[in-house]
């Protein structure tokens, strides 16, 4: 249980599993309604609210792409040679702590993000060379990266730590879920299986190469992941 008091700003449409796991380890979820405001400006009012309170953001804060880093170091220790670690990408917290803890090791694997086509902000920044901004939250169904951006902590790593982006289409995340569970017996949410959406939209660039994919979570609502599956 959390020790203090903490409020968790989230989008309303967020999958609902994700809402109540947060409250069971005593968190407050405020929700937000995206459509009409972000959720980063819900903090700034929560934090004028409360001024003495520590604002972390999900992704884009030292503490979270440190503890990513240590998945990074793990997979560089983990005795096998990978030529590429596909991780999911939606604020870059996740994917810059790995590129943080592989070069830490002196792992030479490439990282190569895998981001939801319509909400491929992340591959529209490295090909401008600055971060580009999505309008409004995009409405993929890999919910856990439906950012704005990618926040500008990760940016400092991943402008020059990834070596690109795959930009998935939704049908490939969708049987990237499938796969998972079909053949790995493994549950994955669709953010998580978006590193096997990108070896099926880009399957040529990995063939006969070590592939490292990242799973990076599976909480999925059951109704949706029924859909899914069936």
């Amino acid at each position: 249980m959390l020790g203090k008091r903490c409020t968790v700003v989230m989008p309303a449409n967020a999958a609902h599993v994700k809402i109540e796991s947060v409250r069971e380890f005593g968190g407050e979820v405020d929700l937000v309604d995206t459509s009409k405001t972000t959720r980063k400006q819900r903090v700034l009012e929560l934090a004028r609210q409360f001024p003495d309170a520590y604002i972390a953001s999900a992704f884009d804060d030292p503490l979270v792409i440190a503890g990513n880093a240590s998945l990074g170091r793990e997979i560089a220790q983990s005795g096998r040679k990978f030529d590429f670690v596909i991780a999911p990408l939606g604020g870059g917290g996740l994917t810059a702590g790995i590129v943080q803890g592989l070069r830490e090791c002196g792992s030479p694997a490439k990282v190569i993000a895998a981001e939801p086509l319509m909400a491929n902000d992340g591959a529209c920044s490295l090909r401008a060379g600055r971060i580009i901004a999505n309008e409004s939250e995009p409405p993929t169904i890999a919910d856990g990266a439906r950012t704005l951006s990618i926040g500008e902590h990760n940016w400092a790593i991943l402008q020059h730590g990834l070596d690109r982006v795959v930009e998935v289409p939704e049908a490939d995340i969708k049987e990237g879920v499938c796969l998972l569970f079909t053949h790995a017996n493994l549950k994955a949410e669709p953010t998580g299986a978006l590193a096997i959406g990108a070896l099926l939209a880009a399957n040529a660039d990995f063939h006969r190469r070590s592939v490292c994919c990242v799973i990076s979570g599976g909480n999925v609502d059951p109704a949706l992941y029924r859909e899914l599956l069936a």
